[in-house]
């Protein structure tokens, strides 16, 4: 292994060049491992990220370090849809091709899921439960598609529903997928939105559904919103962009999830 445990190398300064550039090499590092690799303690280390924190360089999360910001913003539907656009699009594509005939899906709120919404080409019936308006408004004009709106709370940021009384209904259902949308995904904390109560309803239609498949372009990895909400054992499938870095697919797929990168 190539540390400075090994080279000898400790002062200050070779410290925080060869987290930096294990920063750029990994996209994150891990306060554990960097006491190993540098033989110092958790205390030095601690220190030595908020020292490049306060710098710029770094941004410090749960037990280590990102070169980008881990917290997500809130932000109103009309303005995510704009951003990325093109890599959205794909992502939805690629799913809508995933959806079978006669199926029962649930496809849940977010712009990167209203792109596969308006990629679907059922074949025979299709029955799709969701909580967006925006998702139903969009599938509403096909005749072999029959849509289930989700009652609750109305969420203006996502115009989608939540709430105690969404989550009820979904009891009595049973669906082959669940497609995903979220607004962050981090390999120790899960998969993340901006809001709690959407959060406790993505939940319940990860319980109902057999298969979770989360739509997600590359921005997303990396970063964390105020809800969790769940880990990355629950779900199947990512679909997402070749933004993606190499050591978060490796990531990834140790975990037995299939990465799908359009």
């Amino acid at each position: 292994m190539n540390t400075l445990k090994q080279a000898n190398m400790n002062s200050l300064p070779e410290r925080h060049q060869f987290i930096l550039s294990k920063l750029k090499k990994e996209g994150k590092v891990n306060v554990l491992e960097l006491c190993e690799e540098l033989n110092v303690s958790s205390v030095t280390i601690r220190k030595d990220l908020k020292l490049l924190e306060d710098k710029q360089l770094l941004f410090r999360t749960h037990g280590g370090g990102t070169l980008i910001n881990p917290y997500t913003t809130d932000r109103h539907v009309n303005e995510k849809e704009k951003i990325r656009a093109g890599e959205k699009m794909e992502i939805g594509a690629w799913a809508a091709s995933l959806v079978e005939p006669n199926d029962c899906i649930i496809i849940a709120s977010g712009t990167t899921v209203l792109s596969l919404a308006r990629n679907i080409r059922p074949k025979g019936n299709l029955t799709v439960i969701t909580a967006a308006l925006n998702v139903a408004m969009e599938l509403n004009h096909h005749p072999s598609i029959e849509v289930l709106v989700l009652g609750g709370i109305l969420r203006k940021s996502s115009s989608s529903a939540t709430g105690n009384y969404a989550e009820k209904i979904l009891d009595d259902f049973s669906c082959s997928k669940l497609f995903l949308g979220v607004d962050g995904i981090d390999i120790e904390f899960g998969l993340t939105t901006t809001n709690v109560t959407e959060a406790q309803l993505n939940r319940k239609m990860i319980a109902v559904a057999q298969k979770t498949i989360v739509l997600a372009d590359s921005s997303k990895f990396g970063k964390r919103g105020f809800g969790r909400i769940c880990g990355l054992e629950d779900v199947e499938q990512i679909i997402t962009d070749k933004g993606i870095s190499d050591h978060m697919v490796e990531k990834l797929k140790g975990l037995g999830i299939e990465v799908t990168i359009v």
